[in-house]
């Protein structure tokens, strides 16, 4: 009997889990879907709530914020409560809170909306990606993150914003949130079909109250400074010192209290594995590179190329797909132990690297023809880079400290993602206007060239029945326009660039990063055998 129950009871188990892992992948697919709602529905949104861009700025403002803050809460949760419940719990109240904001259009409610699904957002990505590595072997981990990864970093930055560029053009952006919830739903039955190992014993920790509110108030403050600061010319508006200002002093407030309370927020021992200070820093600079490129082509697609929200969206479609298959690739690799999760890393940058730097060729005849070669090449890039630097970070660290692992590894790769954008969104806009500065001092109205170039335009128009004395105007306005637009593509050709040479910056720093932790740990286990030889 017992011979013929064992391989029943294996294949249960393996269907247990095969739901489990589908579960895991669709909560974190609801928060792909709400993190970038608004990346394209800016516009909408406003014009159905009748917000000012100030009043729209905390619908993004409240939900990266409570999802930093969220990041920092969920280990301690899962410290109190089960992970598979913690998971249940999220997902749903994502669900509900997307449903919500889609029936309830008012400006306040959002708001408060948009700060739950933050929280619920970054509580979900916490447990549910530790509970897969809980629940799944070391020699299955390079698949099951691969396909994790396919939810929680390659549909927000490809598959998303197609979908939602589709719902804008054919329906509203409400239709975004209302397809949450289905989602949530689903993950939600399959979670309560599936069984997970129990979880490693973690001690209870009591929840240092000061310290969250340290961080909470660093992590608020930072996420208002980064998304907006651009808008208020930086230092020269005072309430973006006043963030800066509540910056330090949460952080202090924080870095205090993790040194004197007896069970503080985080437990930082993690940064004692060398594997994971290192994947830490690699995936503050590439966080930077995803989310920052991941702003810049829609965006110049957008405003440079006049496509449609659906059109800018699928520009992105094939690079995810490329993205998910070098995932899936890399996992084979790693886990056949052909290769090391370590390999992938340099090639992983330098193909992005040379992605941006085709892109910054870009021109306001480009097409999706002649971007569609960089953009394939990033995604094969980013799919070489992202897995190698999750197995590298958690792989190493005791069950019982990786969910501190996990949310204090998507801080820093949610801030990383913040600096970039928010510097490039800076590059562009000073760019854009010291490059019509130049442009319009080059076509000055005396120079000859500029003469015959309005004379064309104006006989155009005048030959198309137009006015004389309106074809002149008209033919003024038209070569602003076109200095402009020829202004706003060198920009962010420039900020391709900058992408680009960012790698070049980062890549010493992180060899050199390597290099130190190395060296610590190598004295750190020279004093331990001295130890051990002393006693």
């Amino acid at each position: 009997m017992t011979a013929f129950a064992v391989p029943g009871a294996r294949v249960e188990t393996a269907l247990s889990r095969g739901l489990l892992l589908v579960a895991v992948i669709l909560a974190s697919l609801t928060e792909a879907i709400a993190s970038t709602l608004l990346s394209l529905g800016r516009a909408d949104i406003i014009g159905d709530i009748y917000a000012t861009p100030d009043e729209f700025a905390w619908l993004d403002v409240g939900y990266t914020a409570f999802k930093l803050i969220g990041f920092a809460l969920a280990p301690w949760l899962l410290t109190r409560i089960e992970a598979r419940r913690t998971l249940l719990g999220a997902t749903l109240v994502m669900g509900v809170a997307c449903a919500l904001g889609a029936l309830v259009v008012h400006l306040d409610i959002l708001i408060f909306l948009r700060l739950v699904q933050g929280l619920a957002g970054a509580i979900l990505l916490v447990s549910g990606q530790a509970l897969l590595f809980w629940s799944f072997s070391a020699a299955r981990q390079p698949a099951v993150q691969a396909l994790f990864a396919m939810g929680a970093v390659v549909a927000p930055a490809t598959l998303a914003p197609v979908l939602q560029g589709w719902l804008i053009d054919t329906h509203d952006w409400t239709w975004i949130l209302f397809g949450v919830f289905p989602v949530a739903l689903a993950a939600a039955g399959l979670l309560l079909l599936s069984e997970a190992p129990p979880p490693p014993a973690v001690p209870h920790r009591d929840l240092d109250l000061a310290g969250l509110a340290g961080l909470a108030t660093a992590l608020f403050a930072a996420a208002f400074l980064l998304s907006q600061g651009n808008r208020w010319d930086w230092l020269e508006a005072s309430r973006i010192n006043w963030s800066i200002g509540l910056v330090f002093l949460g952080g202090v407030l924080f870095a205090v209290r993790q040194r004197r309370a007896a069970e503080p927020l985080f437990d930082l021992a993690v940064f004692r594995t060398e594997d994971f200070a290192f994947a830490f820093v690699v995936s503050f600079v590439a966080g930077a590179a995803l989310f920052g490129s991941a702003f810049l082509i829609p965006a110049f697609a957008l405003s440079v190329l006049g496509f449609t929200a659906t059109e800018a969206g699928a520009l992105l479609l094939p690079s995810g797909a490329l993205f998910a298959a070098t995932l899936l690739l890399a996992a084979t690799l790693i886990q056949a132990r052909w290769i090391s999760p370590l390999m992938t890393v340099p090639f992983g940058i330098l193909t992005v690297m040379t992605a941006m730097w085709m892109l910054s060729g870009s021109s306001g005849e480009s097409g999706a023809h002649d971007m569609m070669p960089a953009i394939l090449l990033r995604g094969f890039g980013l799919g070489c880079l992202f897995l190698s630097i999750t197995l590298i970070a958690f792989s190493k660290l005791p069950p019982a400290a990786l969910a501190f692992g996990i949310g204090i590894f998507n801080i820093g790769r949610q801030l990383g993602g913040l600096i970039g954008v928010a510097g490039l969104q800076t590059l562009i806009d000073h760019q854009t206007v010291a490059n019509q500065a130049v442009l319009g001092a080059a076509i000055s109205s005396g120079s000859t060239a500029t003469g015959e170039r309005l004379s064309a335009i104006t006989t155009m128009l005048v030959a198309r029945g137009m006015d004389a004395a309106q074809a002149t105007k008209a033919a003024g306005a038209m070569l602003g326009r076109s200095v402009a637009g020829q202004s706003a593509v060198i920009a962010f050709d420039t900020a391709f660039n900058a992408v680009a040479l960012l790698f070049i910056v980062a890549a010493p720093v992180i060899v050199a990063v390597k290099k130190g932790l190395a060296r610590s740990a190598a004295r750190r286990g020279a004093a331990e055998s001295h130890k051990d030889r002393i006693s």
